[in-house]
């Protein structure tokens, strides 16, 4: 897998996480990374900035590693928590959707995130870079089967909060315990068969013209909610 950026580069070095090799433009003058990527021993190509452009699709700012394919966690690593909060994404396809729901995660100390392993982005070099290098800081588990899953989730205990404009207002459920919120795909929301798992539903009033939030952004609220009540 291919990951690019440089804030990604220095999250990926100070992981200590595996680099197979470096391509590097050949203007690339970002003396700290380079004597941190000699240090671990990793083999460094310097091409030509439209061959960089050729090997992935976003701002790589001159530099593209080389590493490992993403590493997913087990659903049952998420159980042996204590007292989780997990996210859910039903379907998310936006890439820059998923990173950006990785980086709130991390940020708001959610214990794992699950995604289906059909019609879902999976974690790409896209997804790290928006993600501002967090994916290896938060446990992601692929799934078979979401409403599977739900059920698991539920027979050890979790309640259940989904995401929709038809629901109850965020601001007063409580989100105590073991707790697991689902985000809805960009354009269709929650699939009938997860809505219909789901023991609360969640809807952020809207004050304006606008009736729906990005997925990332209502996600954000309703997690960063999530962890105040549950701080108290």
């Amino acid at each position: 897998m291919y990951i690019f950026g440089r804030n990604v580069a220095y999250e990926t070095l100070q992981n200590h996480q595996k680099i197979k090799s470096a391509l590097l433009d050949r203007d690339f003058h970002e003396e700290k990374l380079l004597q941190m990527l000699r240090k671990e021993g990793v083999k460094l190509t310097f091409l030509p900035k439209r061959d960089l452009d050729k090997k992935v699709s976003g701002l790589h700012q001159g530099i593209i590693l080389e590493v490992e394919d993403y590493q997913y966690a087990s659903l049952e690593s998420l159980l042996e928590k204590e007292n989780p909060l997990l996210l859910i994404l039903d379907h998310i396809e936006d890439p820059h959707n998923f990173g950006a729901i990785i980086r709130t995660a991390e940020a708001a100390g959610v214990d794992g995130i699950i995604i289906p392993s059909d019609r879902s982005v999976e974690v790409n070099g896209t997804v790290v870079k928006t993600s501002a290098g967090t994916a290896d800081r938060v446990k992601i588990v692929k799934v078979t089967n979401l409403v599977n899953a739900i059920k698991t989730l539920k027979k050890n205990g979790f309640w259940i909060f989904g995401t929709d404009m038809e629901g109850t207002d965020y601001t007063t459920l409580d989100y105590r315990g073991k707790t697991a919120i689902v985000c809805g795909n960009e354009g269709n929301g929650m699939s009938r068969l997860v809505q219909e798992n789901c023991d609360f539903i969640a809807s952020i009033p809207m004050e304006g013209t606008v009736n729906s939030l990005n997925a990332s952004v209502a996600t954000a609220i309703i997690v960063f909610e999530a962890v105040k009540v549950r701080r108290r």
